[in-house]
């Protein structure tokens, strides 16, 4: 019970301070599991990020998922998606009650928690890089995946990207074993896991057929929440045209609201995915808001949570192999690659846009690293920072 209500804790406390986005938050959950609570070390936290850039749905929290999993089971696992997922949901849903008039595009506190993320993601890339592409090999590794990402900035070239390192590790990276510390234990069992993988794709097919045979709007609802979550690779900014295709043209929400609710989802802390209980709010009138919020929230993080599920068995096996080992050599130096050319695009290219940002995201920077002081403290420092350019400006 301890290390659940721990779970809980520091998942909720990541919940409220993580902005950025995806890419950030596994920045801030390097910082936190494997850094401060090392909780887990720098080669299962990347393990942990590969496994979860394979699987479709919301990669930084379905890494949240998988640690809670591994601390205290699958309990665990669900309170470390409550504790990061509800701070967000809970604003969102707020917003959809009664905020609808609050403007937040152009506001300098946000521009600021912009910037911060820049510092977020130079640290985890500086930090990653250090022991997953220490040697030459694996650093041109990074940099050839960096180069591929930021030509064709598609999912489908991330996912290529992430198997051809794959290969390349497994034929040109060899290692001469594994010793039993590099081994994960796996508080799952096989056939739960196999179960869950057969829930996954059972829903997957069975949802729109009972949707069309039985008729209701809580079933259609659902459907189309499930199938979101299940099918978007590369974030959560890709998976809103997919709900804007299924909520807009059918009437649920429109286009207007859509768009006043996108513009709220940036300014929380947490998962993107989110937006789904803004949106579930939004199609139902008060006190039935807080219901819909909750029947979207979970249609669309059920798929994150059957895929993890499924695959941490496996893939604890699997990477305990000497040849598996060697392919994940490269696949964690492609991960690094990845996050450095994230670095550039979005983050840097949306948030550095005057001397001014980057001076801001060198002191975020500088905080970071050589003052260690905490993530969250960081963020309020860099959003006053960002109030204050503004006012200036």
């Amino acid at each position: 019970m301890s290390a659940l209500l721990e779970v809980l804790g520091v998942s909720t406390r990541l919940g409220l301070t993580s902005f950025g986005g995806p890419i950030a938050h596994l920045g801030y959950f390097r910082e936190e599991y494997v850094v401060r609570r090392r909780w887990l070390d720098e080669a299962h936290y990347a393990d942990l990020v590969a496994l979860c850039q394979f699987l479709p749905g919301p990669a930084s929290s379905q890494v949240s998922i998988a640690i809670g999993i591994l601390r205290a089971g699958l309990l665990g696992g669900l309170a470390a998606w409550l504790g990061f997922t509800l701070p967000s949901a809970v604003a969102l849903v707020a917003f959809a009650y009664g905020l609808q008039a609050f403007g937040v595009a152009d506001a300098g506190w946000l521009h600021g928690l912009k910037v911060v993320a820049v510092a977020v993601v130079a640290q985890a890339v500086w930090g990653m890089a250090r022991s997953l592409a220490a040697d030459r090999e694996r650093a041109s590794l990074a940099i050839v995946a960096a180069i591929v990402v930021l030509a064709s900035r598609t999912a489908t070239v991330q996912v290529l990207v992430i198997v051809a390192a794959g290969l390349v590790g497994w034929m040109l990276l060899p290692v001469a074993g594994t010793s039993a510390t590099t081994a994960m234990r796996i508080p799952v069992g096989k056939g739960v896991a196999v179960g869950s993988l057969a829930l996954f794709f059972g829903l997957l097919v069975l949802l729109p057929i009972a949707r069309q045979v039985a008729p209701s709007h809580a079933l259609s609802v659902f459907d189309s929440f499930y199938r979101a979550g299940s099918l978007v690779f590369g974030g959560g900014h890709v998976v809103l045209p997919l709900l804007q295709a299924e909520v807009v043209p059918t009437g649920w929400v429109t286009n207007e609201e859509f768009i006043a609710g996108y513009g709220a989802a940036q300014a929380v802390p947490g998962p993107l995915f989110t937006f789904a209980a803004y949106l579930g709010a939004v199609m139902h009138q008060p006190p039935n808001g807080w219901i819909g919020a909750g029947w979207a929230l979970v249609a669309m993080f059920l798929p994150a949570f059957l895929l993890v599920i499924g695959a941490l068995p496996f893939w604890g096996l699997l990477r305990t192999r000497a040849a598996f080992q060697a392919a994940l050599r490269g696949i964690n130096a492609a991960v690094v690659g990845l996050l450095l050319a994230a670095l550039y695009d979005p983050v840097w290219s949306s948030a550095v846009k005057s001397h001014a940002d980057f001076g801001l995201a060198l002191v975020a920077f500088g905080l970071l690293m050589f003052w260690r002081l905490p993530p969250w403290l960081v963020v309020v420092i860099a959003a006053a920072g960002g109030s204050l350019l503004a006012a200036f400006a």
